[in-house]
């Protein structure tokens, strides 16, 4: 029995999405669950698994396709088995009975994905291989015999790498939904917000030592290891107390100030930037903290993140310095109102009681939006975060 494969239902903050992978061929065994392909949104990656167990008849949808919520994608036959392939003597024999058809002939998964690639029908391709089995060679030779065929609009964007006479290689390649929604919300600050961005400098010395003293009895109590971003969190949401226009944010003429502290926390992933928001953060201890922020980054690197994981939030945090960036300018998340900027820790020689002395110093980076947000209030803020990190008894006094 046939059944339909379609795309997952998007949330209402997502129009559509883009075929970006096809694990599986019509013709392949497919279990229940199984991930079929995968379709990537401007915020997420969605998983399309297998409603039931049986053989993939037909793909509806190929790779680079723009599909919409719940659109019909492919089909299965439930309850089917793969048929095995001929032997060597009955396709022989096959061969001599029947010569295949364009409807019927065997494609190689190589020449099937080049074929989609270029929108050429397996009519326009002769196969080489055993019993007419279309091969990569045949479509290539193909497209170098038909114009036409060159011309064709392809069905997915696929790399361009072209040149030039002086041997200088160009590699052109389509940019990624998340890639060009990220674009567009750093040009939509850029452009909306009056963003202003003021800097101070933090010894890290006292958290530190701290946490060299407790690391491993927090890992042994805990179960996840205590890192700096945790001491960065807990400081901002007790700054964010005290400057609350930092944690509020401007819908239309309005100010709206929030009487909760959700934390975005910017983090690397193989599909680019992504900003997983931590809920409630005030509430949290700093062991969930740091389990949170590491499950996320696991989620991260697996593309498994989900909407509501990386929507909304009224701070964040990005830590450039696990990258080696001594200083810079980071951009708002629209609609908030201010992001931290953390860095690169370094040995300075820097003058204390009218001595020199070498002490490990990050400078810090908090740019915001001065049209809610005065210079004052803004330093304050940041002020605030490096007295708390300097002295971390303050974090836990909350004072």
């Amino acid at each position: 029995m046939a059944i339909d494969v379609n795309v997952p239902s998007f949330p209402e903050s997502v129009a559509d999405g883009s075929v970006i992978a096809w694990h599986k061929q019509p013709g392949d065994q497919v279990t229940r669950d199984e991930v079929l392909a995968e379709i990537e949104t401007d915020k997420v990656v969605f998983e399309v698994p297998a409603p039931e167990d049986g053989v993939l008849l037909e793909i509806i949808e190929n790779e680079g396709a723009t599909v919409l919520s719940q659109q019909l994608l492919a089909r299965i036959d439930a309850g089917a088995v793969a048929s095995k392939p001929a032997t060597t003597e009955t396709a022989a024999s096959s061969t001599e009975e029947k010569t295949p058809t364009a409807a019927d002939v065997a494609i190689a998964p190589a020449a099937r994905k080049l074929m989609a690639e270029k929108g050429i029908d397996a009519a326009q391709v002769s196969g080489s291989g055993k019993g007419g089995r279309i091969l990569k060679e045949d479509v290539l030779k193909a497209i170098d015999s038909a114009p036409a065929a060159k011309s064709a609009a392809p069905a997915k964007a696929a790399p361009v790498v072209t040149d030039n006479l002086e041997g200088r290689p160009e590699k052109r390649v389509p940019m990624s939904r998340l890639r060009a929604r990220v674009a567009e919300r750093l040009l939509e600050a850029q452009h909306n917000a009056a963003m202003l961005t003021t800097f101070n400098e933090v010894n890290m010395k006292p958290v530190m030592e701290l946490r060299a003293r407790h690391r491993d009895a927090f890992e042994k109590a805990h179960d996840v290891r205590l890192g700096f971003m945790s001491f960065f969190v807990k400081a901002a949401v007790e700054a964010l107390k005290q400057i609350p226009a930092v944690n509020a944010s401007i819908e239309d003429s309005d100010v709206v100030y929030h009487g909760f502290y959700d934390i975005g926390i910017a983090v690397s992933s193989p599909r680019g930037l992504v900003v997983p928001v931590l809920r409630d953060v005030d509430q949290m201890s700093m062991a969930e903290i740091e389990a949170k922020i590491r499950e996320y980054a696991q989620k991260a690197q697996n593309k498994s993140l989900s909407i509501e994981e990386i929507s909304g939030g009224t701070f964040t945090i990005t830590n450039g310095g696990v990258f080696g960036s001594m200083l810079s300018t980071p951009i708002i998340n629209p609609p908030q109102s201010g992001i931290l900027g953390m860095h690169n820790i370094q040995d300075r020689a820097m003058v204390v009681n009218g001595e020199v002395v070498v002490l490990p110093m990050m400078y810090l980076a908090h740019s915001y939006d001065h049209r809610l947000i005065d210079g004052r209030e803004a330093v304050q803020f940041l002020v605030k975060i490096k007295q708390m990190l300097e002295d971390p008894a303050r974090i836990l006094l909350e004072v």
